[in-house]
């Protein structure tokens, strides 16, 4: 039931329009002037409806005081002119008097419904900045390094990107940073995964449909693409997208044009596309399945996110960060990882990467019962780290499987056991961090630096 306040100064038009408001379950409250008005929060209500010409202060002062509650402006002054007026002033429609009743009926209802779904809009953005603040991507590790490089270059543009990496590396996140640090961050970032929606319902829902086309569609809906106008479109799985589908996004790559589905005139639209997908399309590509046009459209810029067993280093301090957000979340005092746990992270294979990292410290904070996170709580395995990772991350051929050492001894280790055939450059990378951290570590941890390891 919606709460809406009727400003008319007629009484017969008021008490009319307050019973047709009620039969379709409305609360509704009456004022036979802005000053009446001005006398109740405006702000609880969900719509005001109020006419133009009033006694003492106008209609357009009920606007100007409304603060965010959308006004319908009605008057029997119908004109061009002060419609625009009122919609210049922030009123969200205008109805001229007599109106019909399933005219205002309609009218009501669409305002409603659009003020719900901006107040709806504006929860989920303020959720999201507080559970996955772009600033909290981050790493150190020389593949994070480039992409944070190539980042700083390609946001502040409108150039197509194509965004690869696996399944939970961060790749919905990648694709806001790119909008809140474009030209277009005040504009809405529209997203869709590709592979949750079947084939025919999935071009409806990109590009709208008019009429009744489709079965069971219902009346013409605007699509994502419409929905995105002014902001960004992020296209999750790109390569699960149907061909005949393919098509028309190219086409909106190419002309800036979109057309709904059952339609024939085509609508300008303003959106920048986002693509990402968990692999390289190239061989999607050759076996027929992705277009080529399409693809070089898309790939004129990409961006790769590595998965998280190859990122070193950056497992404990991805995990730090994730243990302070989720204290935060859960109102649970600080924690702190075991040293066992921090190694138990480190040489875990992480095959659902960050968002399986995140699940496993969500679950320890929920469940421990005192100030330190153990390896038990995050229930991952303690198996040695996969042949494809051992490249990536620090490599252990002294290790004991017996020994108990903590993340930092076996940092001390690494670095003594290897430092006399290799250069700095090389120990940083094989231990996926930068020279300065490597750098910081020796002065931290007091380990030499031997001068036949010098230069690199």
């Amino acid at each position: 039931m919606s709460h809406i306040l009727i400003v008319e100064d007629e009484p017969v038009i008021r008490g009319a329009l307050r019973k047709l408001l009620e039969r379709h379950e409305h609360k509704v409250v009456e004022a036979a002037s802005a000053e009446d008005a001005f006398e109740h929060p405006l702000q609880q209500f969900d719509l005001i409806i109020s006419d133009l010409r009033l006694p003492g202060a106008s209609g357009t002062e009920v606007i100007s005081r409304a603060a965010g509650t959308p006004v319908l402006i009605m008057t029997s002054y119908a004109s061009l002119r002060s419609a625009v007026d009122a919609m210049r002033l922030g009123a969200v429609d205008y109805i001229a008097k007599p109106f019909d009743h399933d005219e205002m009926v309609l009218a009501v209802n669409r305002v409603l419904k659009e003020s719900k779904l901006q107040r709806h809009n504006r929860a989920l953005r303020a959720d999201v900045a507080r559970s996955y603040p772009t600033s909290e991507m981050l790493g150190e590790c020389a593949p994070m390094r480039e992409l944070f490089r190539r980042l700083d270059k390609v946001a502040p543009t409108d150039t197509s990107v194509l965004i690869l990496g696996e399944a939970g590396t961060g790749k919905e996140q990648l694709a806001r940073q790119l909008h809140e640090r474009s030209l277009r961050s005040d504009g809405p970032l529209v997203t869709l995964n590709c592979a949750a929606i079947p084939g025919p319902q999935l071009e409806a829902e990109l590009f709208g449909h008019e009429d009744d086309a489709l079965p069971g569609a219902g009346p013409a809906q605007p699509g994502l693409i419409e929905n995105a106008h002014g902001g960004s479109l992020f296209l999750d799985d790109i390569n699960e997208l149907p061909m005949d589908v393919q098509a028309r996004l190219l086409r909106l790559l190419q002309d800036g044009e979109t057309t709904r589905v059952g339609g024939v005139g085509s609508r300008p639209v303003d959106v920048r596309v986002i693509a990402a997908a968990p692999r390289p399309l190239d061989n999607e590509v050759a076996a027929g399945r992705f277009r080529k046009d399409l693809y070089y459209r898309l790939n004129v810029l990409q961006l790769e996110l590595p998965p998280l067993r190859q990122r070193g280093d950056d497992i404990s301090l991805l995990a730090h960060a994730l243990l302070s957000k989720l204290c935060e979340r859960h109102n649970s005092p600080p924690l702190q990882f075991t040293p066992d746990a921090l190694v138990a992270m480190v040489r875990h294979n992480w095959p659902g990467n960050v968002r399986e990292l995140e699940n496993a410290i969500e679950r320890a904070v929920i469940l421990v019962d005192g100030p330190e996170i153990t390896p038990e709580l995050l229930a991952i395995s303690h198996s040695a780290i996969p042949a494809e990772a051992a490249a990536n991350v620090v490599r252990r051929p002294f290790e004991d499987p017996q020994e108990d050492l903590s993340l930092e001894d076996y940092f001390t280790r690494f670095v003594l056991e290897n430092q006399d055939a290799m250069t700095e450059t090389e120990l940083a990378q094989k231990l996926g961090i930068s020279r300065k951290c490597l750098w910081e570590r020796r002065q931290r941890l007091g380990i030499p630096r031997r001068r036949s390891s010098a230069g690199g």
